[in-house]
């Protein structure tokens, strides 16, 4: 009986401790089910190529009126583009359709909703575009996600956008994966602040292979002071993707957009910092790429590539090394890609 007693008591204080820790993971269920028990936060879903997974998770768990104001799907390409204006390129998978929806979706709430009536209310507009996998799998799932909102009644919103590469081999397990995804956004963008626990909180209930976030972005008063380039570090090294990439504007640019059939020069190397003998390897290297009788020349894309292990060649990676490594090659105007 008394080594029953202390096994109890051991487990009880172990659980404690893991609670305290916050190392307990709710399942999507209880997450949905705890910001619709939240009378503070009010928003609404949109959802466009997959289904209306997400919205379906705050839905089943009931006590969905408090926080939802609105979901809608608009397949539809007229539709859709009444609703939310053409893109330049006439693509609705795309990071500026997820703008668009966003940027409609919450001034909808602040036009719509009487402020007096809700005081106390964080407004939010979730929306994602998406592109699942195709019945001949010759296509492979992937779209944008976002999360429009307020930390406090009184403050301007902010934004969490993210690009996911979807790698379940059935469009409705790659559905299911999207509903948890979303579940995961909502409920660590209210419950966390820094924004690299948020993209950890993506994962819960899900495998690393499920599914690679390949860009992301914050902006907005609840993250103030984050550097972008620093959060797409954290998905290389907490193995989210393979690769990131910033233009020399020093922005997150999902790596397809500035790849996508071009003629790619790539040069690797620690730049610690940039000698003159790196700038004529590629000059040098340059000239010989254009000879290439396959090789567009305005189509060339140079990237300076920066590996992970570079970044650890005394130790753990220093924030502020990297920083200044990118700095240099972005003011120097190339593209950087983080491996």
């Amino acid at each position: 009986m008394d080594k029953l007693y202390y096994l109890s008591n051991y487990l009880t204080k172990f659980v404690k401790k893991i609670i305290m820790n916050n190392q307990v993971i709710l399942t999507a269920g209880q997450k949905a089910l705890k910001i619709n028990l939240d009378n503070t936060i009010y928003g609404s879903f949109v959802e466009v190529g997959a289904g209306q997974e997400v919205a379906r998770n705050f839905f089943k768990v009931g006590s969905a009126s408090g926080t939802i104001a609105k979901t809608m799907s608009a397949y539809d390409k007229d539709f859709s583009n009444a609703i939310y204006g053409k893109e330049k390129d006439n693509r609705y998978v795309s990071k500026s359709r997820l703008k668009n929806m966003l940027e409609h979706e919450y001034n909808l709430l602040e036009e719509r909703l009487d402020r007096k009536k809700f005081k106390n209310t964080r407004y939010f507009a979730f929306a994602n575009t998406i592109t699942t996998i195709n019945y001949d799998k010759t296509t492979r799932g992937h779209g944008w996600i976002g999360l429009r909102f307020q930390l406090n009644p009184l403050q301007k919103p902010s934004d969490f956008i993210f690009h996911i590469h979807l790698n379940d081999q059935d469009a409705k397990l790659q559905q299911d994966t999207i509903g948890i995804i979303g579940t995961n956004l909502v409920h660590a963008c209210f419950n966390e602040t820094d924004p690299k626990n948020i993209l950890k909180r993506l994962y819960d209930n899900l495998a690393k292979d499920q599914f690679e976030v390949s860009m992301v972005e914050v902006m907005g008063p609840a993250f103030k002071n984050i550097d972008n380039r620093l959060l797409s570090l954290t998905l290389v090294k907490e193995n989210m993707t393979n690769a990131v990439i910033f233009t020399p504007d020093g922005r997150n640019q999902q790596p397809a957009d500035i790849l996508y059939k071009k003629n790619i020069l790539t040069l690797r190397g620690s730049f610690r910092p940039v000698t003159k003998v790196n700038i004529d390897m590629l000059e040098r290297g340059l000239m010989v790429f254009k000879e290439d009788k396959k090789v567009t020349i305005n189509n060339i894309q140079i990237l300076f590539e920066i590996t992970l292990s570079n970044l650890k060649a005394d130790g753990e990676v220093d924030d502020q090394d990297f920083l200044d490594r990118a700095d240099i090659l972005c003011s120097l105007g190339y593209t950087v890609m983080i491996s």
